[in-house]
């Protein structure tokens, strides 16, 4: 069954206002999973129009009333678990647990923006003119454009929004050509709860107008903040188009996230790790473990039960992937670091886009997969002289979003942590791990700015200088 979605401006479903659309096929049928209105640069205007409008009185609402609002859409968002799923899978090939677990973590997010609505705090400075109050002040910056992407398309969308608004912030999501109708499902959440016309709007466009679309919206004067999920080279695109307009822009980009196991690491509990780090939604995710960096005296014995885990994954596990394109790349990936001497260990090329959780012995720097993201289930592993030189292997990327590090001696494995270039790094547990009350990012190529929790409530509100004469000053003239 084909699925049609709306735009959604100013309170309104709606059309595109040349009444355009685009379709988004099945990755395994190849039938049409949805149809979406494809918006023209008037439907953007007017939307950033109609948020800005919204803005002011958004901004003033009480924070137990934005707590209220955020707690019915996360209940909303759980009404319509069914129809994420069934969407889900239609439109990326995603398995019913994860789509499932979309929903359930999404809810969360919303639950814990309504726990920040009071936690908009500030600070009281001490001046040095007398009968001054000074104060430094937070509150909401104006439109936040939010961009997320299809792999988590629940996750990552209500993560571009749900910080914003709780921060007295109105927002614009601008959905994934690849899950149009998945995020088209949140605003309805969104909607359903009652927020007013204009504080929630939704946008899709056909990708070749994505270009010129992004950039109209950026460059409105109401839009005051952008945050965008998504490829590095996407996102730097996006860095340069904000710099163009002198805006904030918060970028969680790609990925090549290593799991060090080190030679006393329970083995074990490091393949567990590593096979759900590396195959957990067939890789497709930011954090997934890319490189598994094995130190050489524990090599054997941990690859023996990596791929005694990996053959055990049950049929279906991985569900597709998103399309031929991931194909493709992973099957060329695997064709280059064959030919020059890596060892298939477990999987191998694929026909279709169900693709077998596949892993690489002996990889080394001349191999592709060294350096670039594989983005699918053709995972890395390398063999280190010694805890040192998994370091230096580790921090040998451009990347530095996740990471991770087993051991059973845990002082050990703090100091390697706060030796890795990531933005996070898990010690004795995978590389996959998304709370939503964590400051969640990366370093490097992997991008900056931070969501989750405090951390964004700093990028999504202005930071301002506020005083107050309680007595008469003297002034010089």
């Amino acid at each position: 069954m084909t699925i049609t979605c709306t735009l959604f401006i100013h309170g309104d479903a709606c059309a595109a206002q040349n009444a355009a659309t685009f379709t988004r096929q099945n990755p395994v049928t190849q039938e049409t999973a949805s149809i979406a209105p494809a918006a023209t640069l008037k439907d953007a205007t007017r939307t950033a129009d109609a948020a800005a409008a919204a803005f002011p009185q958004w901004r003033d609402t009480s924070p137990g009333e934005r707590r209220r609002l955020l707690l019915a859409a996360a209940d909303e968002l759980e009404k319509r678990s069914e129809q994420f799923v069934a969407t889900m899978n239609a439109e990326t090939g995603a398995t019913p647990h994860w789509a499932g677990f979309n929903v359930h973590l999404g809810a969360d997010i919303l639950r814990e923006a309504a726990a920040l609505t009071t936690q908009i705090d500030g600070q009281v400075i001490p001046s040095n003119i007398p009968g001054n109050l000074a104060m430094a002040t937070r509150q909401g910056a104006g439109v936040v454009l939010g961009m997320a992407p299809w792999n988590a398309p629940i996750i990552l969308a209500v993560r571009a929004i749900a910080t914003p608004l709780a921060c007295g912030n109105t927002v614009i999501l601008k959905g994934s050509e690849l899950s149009p109708a998945t995020q088209g499902l949140i605003i309805a959440s969104l909607a359903a709860a009652g927020f007013p016309a204009g504080v929630v709007n939704y946008l899709t466009c056909a990708p070749q107008d994505a270009p010129a679309l992004v950039e109209t919206l950026i460059a409105h004067p109401g839009v005051r903040r952008i945050n965008f999920t998504g490829s590095t080279p996407v996102g730097r695109i996006i860095a340069q188009t904000c710099a163009k307009y002198l805006k904030p822009v918060v970028l969680e980009l790609g990925g090549k996230a290593p799991l060090l196991v080190l030679d006393d690491a329970d083995i074990d509990q490091a393949a567990s790790g590593a096979t759900f780090g590396a195959f957990a939604n067939a890789g497709q995710i930011c954090m997934s473990t890319e490189r598994i960096i094995v130190e050489q005296a524990v090599a054997e014995p941990f690859i023996q039960a990596l791929v005694k885990r990996v053959n055990a994954l049950p049929n279906g596990v991985l569900g597709s992937v998103v399309d031929n394109k991931t194909v493709e790349r992973c099957n060329a990936l695997i064709d280059d670091a064959l030919a020059q001497g890596a060892t298939l260990l477990t999987g191998g090329k694929a026909e279709s886009t169900f693709m077998s959780a596949t892993l690489l012995d002996g990889v080394t720097p001349a191999m592709r997969i060294w350096h670039e993201e594989s983005f699918g289930p053709v995972k890395a592993v390398i063999r280190a002289n010694d805890q040192q030189d998994a370091v230096r292997i580790a921090n040998d990327s451009a990347y530095g979003l996740s990471s991770a590090v087993y051991s059973r001696d845990t002082a050990r494995a703090w100091n390697v942590a706060q030796a890795l270039q990531t933005g996070i790094c898990h010690i004795n547990g995978p590389t996959v791990h998304d709370e939503a009350q964590m400051p969640f990012g990366g370093t490097k190529d992997s991008g900056y700015g931070r969501f989750g929790g405090r951390a964004g409530i700093h990028e999504f509100t202005e930071l301002r200088w506020v005083t107050m004469q309680t007595q008469p000053r003297k002034l010089p003239f």
